[in-house]
């Protein structure tokens, strides 16, 4: 079987801590419910082992700024 988080076209995904969490919700100044949602189903994370209300770091490769970085919380086991 093919492991997909090796592919080129799937962006880097990070789980990330509790403090790290608190830090990102305080500098954008929102809660955890107002972050963008990912599927705890989605082939990019499934075998993460991650949990509902889990944030995921995003990192992608951008042609006009070297990477893009995203957050989202995890809606589902």
């Amino acid at each position: 079987m093919v492991d997909l988080t090796k592919h080129t076209f799937v962006p880097k995904h990070i789980k990330l801590t509790e403090e790290e969490v608190n830090e990102i919700l305080k500098k954008y100044n929102i809660s955890l419910k107002q972050l963008p949602k990912i599927s705890g189903k989605d082939p990019a994370i499934k075998e993460m082992e991650l949990k509902k209300g889990d944030v995921v770091k995003i990192i992608r490769n951008s042609e006009t700024s070297k990477e893009a970085v995203f957050y989202r919380m995890v809606l589902n086991e």
